[in-house]
């Protein structure tokens, strides 16, 4: 497995249970730690160094009572509309703080998209596929995990869907 780590030290909590995920699943990925934050997309392109485009947003959304998890690229805004309709849902609408962290075992801003212990759905924007690496959150605002979007789709059981606003 070419599973690495850049710039390791002891790892907080929910860094760790993304590593572990990561190894368990068999993927082939980069977890690395940067001293600023990644708070927001536009944070996380400027510490890796890519484009905007290849940082994977983790959205969490409410769905006939269901979370589910889309992963966006940085650039685009999710529609909700899309959303319900890839869950197979009437409605969907951005999860509170509180469902964010029941679902995921993440706060907000720092959302991996694995592990998801009481997500029902992940959903994936098919423009992540576009590109050889992306770029998601592991866990912290300070950790990233870089991998191709066919070993996020794989490790996720994503369901490539277009989520994003025209």
């Amino acid at each position: 497995m070419a599973f690495t780590v850049s710039h390791m030290s002891a790892w907080p909590e929910n860094v760790e249970r993304v590593a572990t995920a990561l190894r368990e699943r068999g993927v082939h990925a980069r977890l690395e730690e940067f001293g600023d934050t990644t708070h927001t997309a536009r944070d996380a392109a400027r510490a890796v160094g890519c484009e905007l485009e290849q940082i994977v947003k983790s959205l969490v959304f409410v769905c006939d009572g269901r979370a589910v998890v889309a992963l966006l690229p940085g650039n685009k805004r999710a529609d909700a509309a899309k959303i319900a309709a890839a869950a197979e849902a009437g409605y969907a609408r951005v999860a509170k703080v509180e469902e964010v962290v029941a679902a995921t075992g993440f706060e907000p801003g720092a959302v991996a998209p694995l592990p998801l212990p009481n997500v029902a759905v992940v959903l994936l924007d098919r423009g992540l596929l576009l590109h050889e690496e992306v770029w998601a959150g592991a866990g912290s605002e300070r950790h990233v995990v870089g991998l191709s979007p066919n070993e996020l789709a794989r490790a996720t059981r994503a369901v490539a869907a277009d989520l994003a606003e025209a």
